[in-house]
């Protein structure tokens, strides 16, 4: 009988990433879904075609008790999914889980005094560069790293920022002084396509990568600029996370 089961599930697993994939919906949350899935079908021994609000109920508890809220909404949301597409159920718990509301706190801004010196502190150029960039424009990091050249429209003094925000593009004014900083550092790398291209097989490898600098590098390595600076944030936020425009 579990051998049954676990197979029905199996095919409906597959199915279930396949509508993922056909909605559109973004890596993260197809992985998110397809682990709410997963988790599911191993608590319910891969019995999770007709579950009951007691199970659900029973599930959520237990799942609250050893992660966060946000895992317990994204394995509802998933499972909704999964009942809607795969298995063409209606979905009736829709109010069975209500996150507490969490308290709104303005986040920490770097002025533009720390700024400067967490610029100037910065020894490597594409992240002295890539810091000016994010605080100049008020990019989220994401939104920086896919930065292209393409993207900085001179003539108009804008930049095309790309997938922003739900997936969204947007335009931002470009400031003088960042166009002045991005040529003379494109001047050192000559990529093609990349605005920050990765260095790690250094400056002549730099003008033909496809990939942009690397994520945990640029947080790291800012982290341990803003501890050298002395800068302290409540919310540990530095350049990198402020999205203003003073410069």
């Amino acid at each position: 009988m579990k051998a049954s089961s676990e197979a029905l599930f199996k095919n409906n697993y597959q199915l279930h990433l396949k509508h993922l994939k056909l909605k559109g919906l973004q890596p993260k949350t197809i992985d998110a879904y397809s682990r709410a899935i997963r988790r599911i079908g191993e608590y319910f021994n891969y019995r999770i075609n007709n579950l009951s609000e007691k199970q659900l109920t029973d599930y959520f508890t237990d799942l609250l008790s050893t992660h966060s809220w946000s895992t317990v909404k994204l394995d509802m949301y998933g499972l909704k999914f999964f009942y809607q597409h795969v298995l063409r159920k209606p979905w009736k718990n829709i109010n069975l889980i209500k996150a507490p509301r969490r308290a709104q706190r303005l986040p920490d801004i770097v002025t533009l005094e720390e700024a400067a010196t967490l610029f100037s502190a910065t020894q490597k150029l594409s992240y002295r560069v890539f810091y000016f960039t994010l605080y100049s424009l008020g990019l989220r990091l994401g939104e920086g790293l896919r930065l292209q050249v393409g993207d900085i429209d001179a003539e108009r003094q804008r930049v095309h920022v790309r997938a922003a925000k739900g997936n969204k593009d947007r335009f931002v004014p470009l400031p003088d002084a960042t166009l002045r900083v991005l040529r003379r550092f494109w001047s050192v790398h000559r990529n093609s396509d990349l605005l920050f291209p990765n260095r790690s097989a250094g400056l002549q490898g730099s003008r033909t990568a496809t990939t942009p600098l690397d994520r945990g590098g640029v947080q790291s390595t800012l982290r341990i600029v803003a501890q050298q600076c002395g800068i302290k944030k409540r919310s540990h936020r530095t350049a990198c996370d402020t999205a203003t425009r003073h410069i």
